[in-house]
């Protein structure tokens, strides 16, 4: 890989990184909206809502994770011999 795609797949990993930190920070929101709603609301569909809203963004959460970690595998190979499987 020659240094400007290098460069450009580091920059995509800092918007990635980014993006992750925002979705973590609004996930703590619906987490903490979550907590902190009426008991009289936490079996109604509204905390179901929030429930599956944080698990739909840890799942996103985890995505990007892996998709940064994929991109640190790319940039870090060295004219090697093995292949990706």
């Amino acid at each position: 890989m020659n240094n400007n795609r290098r460069k450009a797949i580091e920059e995509i990993q800092g918007k990635i990184t980014d993006l992750r930190s925002y979705l973590e920070a609004l996930r703590d929101e619906e987490q903490e909206y979550l907590e902190n709603m009426p008991e009289s609301l936490q079996s109604s569909e509204k905390a179901t809502n929030a429930e599956n809203a944080l698990n739909y963004m840890d799942d996103a959460i985890n995505g990007l994770e892996e998709a940064g970690d994929t991109l640190t595998e790319a940039v870090t190979l060295r004219n090697s011999n093995t292949t990706k499987p």
